[in-house]
């Protein structure tokens, strides 16, 4: 059972998508609402998307997709992807193969590389307000995968030089919800800004650190911060 905002929001986030193939922007919402702040539209998104109404695309920013309405449990034909969404890799790639006891013997491929697609940019540096859709892919040695979803993304910036990332470097991502304090994320804020930073928790508080004194670490409430991946790897060209 929605209540009258839920279903309010996401008759609007569904009409707005059919009109233009675009979800509305937090601040849309938020006017359309006639709410005071983009807190209560993060917390209308987060209860929809646990009724399993509606879907946030990972690692894009304002990317929504309606999976049914309260008329109906069937779901509705997906939005065609626009931008940045690791979360449509399918099969193999960008995943280490795991291997099952029953399955037919194959030749060993363990040693072939996997690909990655390489998913445009990200910001240790100024922000770089989109990041945009998988242009390439890029072959990485079975060793630097785990089992998961895996994807790249060149670095721009020197907000992290002294952990040794540096402008123009590839990032592999391992792509994840959650990680350990001290571990360096792409994280996006606000559901419009990407960057790569060292995650720190400070009480309810989210920071994120830079490894270069030239910047300030930004602090964040928990809603306005989520976690697109954990970085595992680097691959500089020479």
């Amino acid at each position: 059972m929605l209540t009258r905002k839920q279903h309010e929001l996401l008759r609007f986030i569904h009409e707005r998508l059919k009109e233009s193939g675009v979800p509305p922007s937090f601040e849309e919402m938020k006017e359309a609402l006639d709410l005071r702040s983009k807190s209560g539209i993060h917390r209308l998104i987060t209860a929809l998307e646990e009724r399993g109404f509606i879907r946030r695309l990972p690692n894009r920013a304002r990317a929504l997709e309606v999976l049914k309405l309260p008329e109906s449990v069937q779901p509705i034909r997906p939005t065609p992807a626009r931008s940045f969404a690791p979360s449509v890799i399918e099969g193999s790639l960008g995943k280490r193969p795991v291997p099952t006891p029953a399955a037919a013997p194959v030749e060993d491929d363990g040693n072939r590389p996997i690909p990655v697609p390489v998913m445009g940019r990200i910001a240790a540096g100024t922000p770089i307000s989109a990041i945009q859709s998988s242009s390439h892919t890029v072959t990485m040695p079975p060793e630097m995968l785990s089992t998961g979803e895996h994807y790249a993304l060149e670095v721009r910036g020197d907000s992290m030089i002294e952990a040794g990332i540096l402008d123009g470097d590839l990032a592999l991502i391992r792509r994840c919800e959650t990680a350990e304090t001290g571990e360096i994320v792409v994280a996006l804020i606000d559901e419009e800004e990407a960057t790569l930073k060292r995650l720190r928790r400070k009480g309810a508080s989210v920071a994120l650190e830079a490894a270069n004194p030239a910047y300030e670490t930004r602090i964040f409430g928990p809603d306005r911060v989520r976690i697109q991946g954990r970085l595992v790897g680097l691959f500089r060209r020479y």
